[in-house]
């Protein structure tokens, strides 16, 4: 932590990735800027995401953001003077259908626009990259641009590299909210005092919602959550980063691998389900095949949590500074077992650790970064719906040359708020 500034440029409210590379950006470019964090840097899904970095099956959308955020990945290691574990090594997606084949077949035009290397491996090929595996696929979609990096080391390097550039960052420090004179920002308010200021940006992740909502910011924003495991070291069976309806997979730097299923997501029922529901109706239909509904203690934990408080706090944030998830042991297990069936190399990996996460996901699936209108001063960069760790650095670049007006209208407006209402 550094020391409490009375007053900053900027305040971020958020110590994930997407905080944390706006406010490296924002320091690169000699802005005055504070980061706030109510527990500790990457404590949520930023540290515990898979690690890849993709640009293919994203959403066209964001496809200009991811590829500059590739761009930016690539330098980021010699940058920040840290390894932070990025590879370029690519990315597989296998498919099990001709229904998956035809829709990586529809994306290559998306890759074809923006001159991606995306190509079709015919089933003949698979083996190839992936060998002795008995999937059975009928294609892959392969990218040999994308990349892996380690979630547990790029993050809190970026925050490193941000304080080194006169950032400061303050970690278990919960934000009750911002006052506004004349309609505009005017400060924070945090459980360590008030910090004077006419610019804050909203990075909470899965917290943003709740926080905006406390300031009448309507932001439609739910939660699935994401179980994953290592495994002890094992061999090498791809360059790849590898996903299919079975089971996802990085290797990681340590030899082992990052596992988590290809097709079980959990999407609890919550208060918020109810609220904002109707907006995910198409959504749901496109995911329902992957999709675990479930309704758990969860429920009742959102359904006590205070939605208004006062500015003085104590807010909901100092109550749950981490979430603290477990991972569903049923879903790991199916995995774990697909891992083991389908790459027999891998037949002898352990499990050595576990856990889950809770991301933030909008309507689209796409990501809101944004000013919201009818409050100067108050800008948006939350709802990465499971992309944000590989579009971090590109997304955190676009959200502060959009604080400082160096962003164009187009290049922000696939992620305008205002789109859901």
């Amino acid at each position: 932590m550094t020391s409490f500034p009375k007053e900053s440029d900027v305040v971020i409210i958020g110590g994930g990735i997407i905080g944390v590379s706006t406010a490296y950006y924002l320091a690169k470019s000699g802005v005055s800027v504070t980061l706030v964090e109510k527990g500790i840097i990457a404590g949520e899904q930023s540290s515990r995401n898979w690690g890849f970095v993709r640009q293919q099956g994203r959403d066209p959308a964001e496809i200009p953001t991811i590829m500059r955020s590739l761009a930016l990945w690539r330098g980021l290691s010699k940058e920040l003077g840290e390894d932070i574990g990025f590879k370029q090594a690519g990315v597989f997606y296998l498919a099990n259908t001709e229904e998956q084949v035809a829709g990586y077949e529809d994306w290559l035009k998306h890759a074809k626009e923006y001159q991606i290397d995306s190509h079709i491996v015919p089933k003949a090929e698979i083996q190839k990259y992936i060998p002795n595996n008995s999937g059975g696929w009928l294609a892959a979609l392969r990218t040999p641009s994308d990349g892996k990096a380690e979630p547990s080391k790029a993050t809190t390097a970026l925050a490193r590299g941000a304080n080194n550039l006169g950032a400061n960052i303050l970690t278990n420090c919960a934000v009750f909210g911002f006052e506004t004179e004349a309609g505009r920002v005017c400060s924070v308010r945090t459980e360590l005092g008030s910090i004077k200021t006419n610019t804050v940006l909203c990075a909470g992740g899965t917290w943003s919602s709740l926080f905006c909502g406390r300031h009448n910011i309507p932001l439609p924003q739910l939660k699935v959550r994401s179980s994953v495991l290592r495994t002890s070291p094992a061999p090498e069976i791809s360059k790849h980063s590898i996903w299919c309806r079975d089971v996802a997979l990085r290797r990681r730097q340590d030899g082992g691998y990052t596992v988590a299923h290809g097709s079980a997501t959990e999407a609890p029922i919550v208060p918020d389900t109810f609220k904002w529901g109707i907006k995910y109706l198409e959504s749901y239909k496109k995911e329902k095949s992957r999709l675990r509904i479930k309704l758990n203690g969860r429920f009742y934990k959102e359904l006590m949590t205070a939605r208004r408080w006062n500015i003085d706090g104590p807010s909901p944030f100092e109550l749950e500074r981490i979430y603290d998830v477990s991972p569903n042991k049923k879903i790991l297990n199916e995995a774990f077992n697909n891992l083991r069936n389908l790459f027999p190399e891998l037949e002898n990996a352990t499990v050595i650790e576990s856990w889950a996460g809770l991301i933030d996901v909008t309507p689209d699936a796409v990501p809101v970064i944004s000013p919201v209108e009818k409050i100067p001063g108050f800008y948006l960069a939350t709802g990465f719906s499971g992309h944000g760790f590989g579009i971090g650095p590109g997304a955190g670049e676009l959200a502060a040359h959009m604080i400082t007006g160096k962003a164009s209208k187009q290049e922000l407006s696939n992620f305008d708020y205002s789109r859901f209402f």
